[in-house]
């Protein structure tokens, strides 16, 4: 089933920031890696993992990887069980709005949901373990709890410029700045989606750009997963090596 072509498709009803399941391929997919890239440019950090096995994979892989949320902070249960509950809840929604989606990769939401769920079972396994706290730390930006040049590759998935509506240009100048303060000279920041829930370009991306534009390199590259009703390039972010 192939995504219906609308002049203005449905927005998604969200209220706050979802904490999702994505799963270690649909990362490697939307960001464009490889396992020699991982292996490169490690350290690499997950912000607003939320609940997805990324993190779990790669440690499972042996490359080192953290991921940071605010979503954390609850016991360990509580943790998978809004995790568990989230799922029902999306799922439910992309159902009743199938018709505007690309199911291309996923198949059918019905797929989509296996996926998530599955990407949930890892994430739960490796959460539960005593040295858990070490690789999935409770923080917001625009303050993270790590050191400067801490990572090789920092990646951000369906946070900044999704929720347009609730955090403001400043913020997310803020974010993006404290996100090259722990990027090592010569790493990588990447950023998915490019567009809020409205399935608008976010419209200051260009503004906040050029603040950095003595700090980074921008490319915008294709992704490699296709879902969204609008389609949207990645944001590859290079922190210049002086």
């Amino acid at each position: 089933m192939m995504m219906v072509n609308k002049s203005k498709p449905q927005a998604y009803p969200q209220a706050g920031v979802a904490s999702t399941c994505r799963s270690y391929e649909e990362y490697r997919l939307m960001f464009g890696l490889t396992e020699t890239d991982l292996e490169r440019m490690g350290p690499v950090l997950d912000v607003a993992g939320g609940a997805s096995s990324f993190t779990a994979h790669l440690n499972a892989m042996g490359f080192p990887a953290v991921a940071v949320d605010p979503f954390y902070a609850g016991e360990t249960e509580e943790v998978i069980a809004m995790a568990r509950k989230e799922i029902e809840v999306s799922s439910a929604k992309l159902a009743a709005m199938s018709d505007i989606y690309d199911w291309s990769f996923y198949g059918s939401p019905g797929n989509h949901r296996a996926m998530r769920e599955r990407s949930l079972e890892l994430f739960a396994e490796d959460f539960r373990k005593t040295e858990a706290r070490k690789r999935y730390y409770s923080a917001s930006l625009p303050s993270l709890p790590f050191e400067n040049d801490a990572f090789g590759l920092i990646l951000c998935s369906h946070f900044l410029f999704l929720y347009a509506d609730s955090f403001d240009r400043e913020f997310h100048q803020a974010a993006i700045k404290e996100l090259f303060r722990v990027l090592r000279p010569g790493g990588e920041l990447r950023i998915y989606p490019l567009i809020n829930l409205k399935w608008e370009r976010y419209p200051f991306i260009s503004d906040i750009l050029r603040e950095l534009k003595d700090l980074a390199q921008e490319e915008y590259l294709p992704t490699a997963l296709p879902f969204t009703p609008v389609p949207s390039p990645l944001l590859r972010l290079v922190k210049s090596d002086f």
